[in-house]
């Protein structure tokens, strides 16, 4: 299998790019359980396939437990798959379903840390930390640590690290689970402006009220992805 990491790419033009920004084919992934002699083997991707363009917001789709958050992990190389081959954009973000955040930092502290690991330019980061706030509305949380904050707010520092690069790329896993009805049409609104600049979507969730807002979907069925 082959995946790319991250780098500190200078910024992309995201509107004149056309080639294809993520490729996976026959992902396979199984779990082993148990110890001998009552260990046990649990397929949970039987051969995914994924092709996603510049420029798109795409769905996949699927009950609890048939795989999408393992193979979200696998696309982003937080995984490794069994067998298949993954090839996607160095410039990509990952925001998972559970945030990863430093309970003792703020959020402030998060957007400086991993603006250094992006590679950000000090004034590149300034801006888009203020785009960011504004954009989320939590601006007012800048300087709370993480142990202070709600489910809802840390879901949007989480969403919010994600985007402070402004990846061509971008895997959200779940992301509006935790928002408010206004949060959730800033969320849109947000994905709908990086898909107009030319960078590409991924969504996952168990389920899609708005099929309007996304280009293409995917079910996620017996270990397969299936288009709608």
């Amino acid at each position: 299998m082959t995946a790319m990491t991250a780098t500190s790419s200078p910024p992309v033009d995201h509107a004149t790019e056309v080639s294809t920004v993520l490729r996976a084919v026959a992902v396979r992934k199984a779990y082993r359980r148990g110890l001998w002699p009552r260990r046990r083997v649990l397929s949970v991707l039987e051969g995914a396939d994924l092709e996603l363009e510049p420029g798109e917001i795409v769905g996949l789709v699927g009950e609890n437990g048939s795989g999408k958050s393992t193979l979200m992990k696998i696309l982003a190389g937080d995984l490794l798959a069994d067998a298949g081959e993954v090839e996607r954009s160095d410039s990509f973000g990952y925001c998972p379903q559970i945030p990863v955040l430093y309970e003792r930092l703020t959020c402030d502290e998060h957007l400086d840390l991993f603006g250094a690991a992006y590679g950000l330019d000090p004034a590149l980061l300034e801006r888009n930390r203020a785009a960011l706030y504004e954009s989320l509305d939590f601006e007012r949380f800048a300087d709370r640590r993480v142990e202070e904050l709600s489910g809802g707010t840390r879901s949007k520092l989480n969403l919010a690290i994600a985007l402070l690069h402004d990846p061509q790329l971008l895997f959200l896993d779940e992301p509006y689970a935790g928002f408010d009805w206004d949060t959730y049409q800033r969320f849109w609104t947000i994905t709908a402006e990086r898909r107009d600049a030319g960078a590409t979507v991924l969504i996952i969730s168990h389920f899609i009220t708005d099929e309007e807002r996304f280009d293409r979907i995917y079910d996620l069925v017996d270990g397969r992805t299936v288009q709608r």
